[in-house]
């Protein structure tokens, strides 16, 4: 058993709970994690664009954190494991780095999401 795989399966898992805290939850959590006030009111007024969207992260990472546990060989293996893990890598990676450019002009965020964010990516 890989820890680190264990460790990465765990943390996209946990990022998926705290996007259906958004969605449970409302307004407050997209504030408090930094989504923009866009997300929070459209929250506020009952849209479901921000549910939308915040389950497909969900489903995204949820698919991540199973194929680090399937890498880790707690569950069943599944298809392509080596190429998706290069692929959710690169993603991680490539969104951790490129975050950080944001920081400066946050583009409806805040510059400490943008930081926060990052530095979990990377």
């Amino acid at each position: 058993m890989n820890i680190l795989l264990v460790v990465a399966g765990t943390l996209s898992a946990l990022a998926a709970l705290a996007h259906v805290g958004c969605i449970y939850f409302g307004a407050s959590w997209y504030r408090f994690f930094g989504a923009g006030e866009q997300m929070a009111v459209l929250a506020e007024q009952g849209s479901l664009k921000p549910t939308i969207i915040t389950s497909g992260i969900v489903i995204v990472q949820s698919i991540w954190s199973l194929y680090g546990f399937a890498a880790a060989g707690l569950i069943p293996k599944l298809p392509l494991i080596r190429t998706a893990l290069i692929i959710i890598t690169s993603i991680y990676l490539l969104r951790g780095v490129a975050g950080f450019f944001f920081i400066s002009h946050p583009i409806g965020r805040s510059p400490e999401f943008w930081f926060w964010s990052s530095a979990i990516c990377l």
